[in-house]
């Protein structure tokens, strides 16, 4: 199974229309299960000071990590560049659902990272510094890391990208992540 994850909860996000734009295209190579998460679904009371105790954590944020995390072989991991590295929102998810079956959600699995970005970079430096702990994490990174710089050039209002360089290379990506 691979699971897409929006990695920002921000309504109405440019990162949300980007991972949804991949999840089709993955959805046209692969034969196995694609699924789709986006961490605006969550619901919002899932940080508190509890949450780092197994039994006080959120039955929401457990749903989702038995659904669309723990049962996945691979993760593309779409993220926002905040503050010139990746979402807080995003750490404070991994950090939650590395509570319960910690090894099972983390160790060996394969990951695939794209930057999304208003800026030049692409997020670049935010995937740098999420692949440090992705790593950490004893994660498998695919090394073509995907940064989407200038977003709101290269994608309309619908959501749709609107260069054909760009739809290429993302083509491009998806079918070597499926083989990876």
């Amino acid at each position: 199974m691979i699971t897409v994850i929006a990695g920002t909860n921000r309504k109405g996000s440019r990162t949300k229309q980007v991972a949804e734009r991949y999840f089709e295209l993955i959805s046209k190579y692969s034969d196995e299960e694609i699924k789709f998460l986006a961490l605006e679904d969550l619901s919002e009371d899932f940080m508190h000071s509890l949450m780092y105790i197994s039994e006080h954590q959120n039955n929401d944020l457990a749903e989702k990590q038995d659904e669309f995390f723990t049962p996945a072989d691979k993760l593309v991991f779409v993220v926002p560049e905040y503050n010139g590295s990746f979402p807080g929102i995003f750490k404070l998810f991994i950090d939650a659902i590395s509570i319960r079956n910690y090894k099972e959600n983390f160790q060996g699995k394969k990951v695939a990272l794209i930057g999304v970005a208003s800026g030049r970079g692409g997020n670049l430096r935010g995937m740098d510094h999420l692949t440090t702990s992705l790593n950490y994490l004893k994660m498998n990174i695919f090394p073509n890391r995907l940064p989407i710089a200038l977003i709101e050039k290269v994608m309309d209002e619908f959501g749709q990208f609107t260069e054909p360089a760009l739809i290429k290379e993302l083509d491009s990506h998806a079918q070597g992540f499926i083989s990876f």
